[in-house]
């Protein structure tokens, strides 16, 4: 996964919104915070109350979050500090897509936790499975976006979205 988030920044650099970047990141051709520590993790797996897929904490330990390249497109994502689930950040969101019939996506969003684009058009989510013999899920998610954009995990998305810069 090194490799793919060293490519996305560098990536990232290269784009014409790349103003969105501190002259150290552009030198340093990083543009994530500093890696997360086992500490910083368990404290908020037990604060959240759940261990965290190992592809995310994987993720944390190269980046503990990073911003976007671009100001709408792709979520920035946030510090693991700063995680939560979606239900305490946005329960409104939850209960519209309940109203307009979409109870299988507010059961979803109730038990998802936001990791990326607190506060940008779109966020990433992921969301624990609910049975022994499932997996996590992994979504780009809008309220303006007709359902989910589900990804098998953060490497495919990551790799979608260094493939999509340009």
């Amino acid at each position: 996964m090194k490799e793919i988030i060293t490519e996305l920044f560098e990536k990232s650099l290269t784009t014409k919104d790349n103003n969105n970047f501190t002259s150290e990141q552009k030198k340093n051709k990083w543009i994530g915070n500093p890696p997360a520590t086992n500490e910083e993790i368990k404290e908020t797996e037990l604060r959240l109350g759940i261990e965290l897929p190992k592809d995310y904490k994987e993720f944390l330990k190269i980046a503990n979050g990073f911003p976007t390249y671009n100001n709408a497109v792709e979520p920035s994502f946030e510090k693991v500090s700063q995680i939560q689930f979606l239900k305490n950040f946005n329960s409104e969101i939850i209960e519209i897509w309940r109203k307009a019939g979409n109870v299988e996506v507010s059961k979803e969003l109730f038990k998802s936790i936001i990791i990326g684009g607190k506060n940008e058009e779109q966020w990433f989510l992921i969301i624990p499975p609910t049975k022994e013999n499932e997996s996590w899920k992994y979504w780009k998610f809008a309220s303006w976006i007709p359902g989910e954009e589900e990804y098998q995990n953060l490497t495919e998305y990551f790799l979608e979205v260094t493939d999509e810069i340009e």
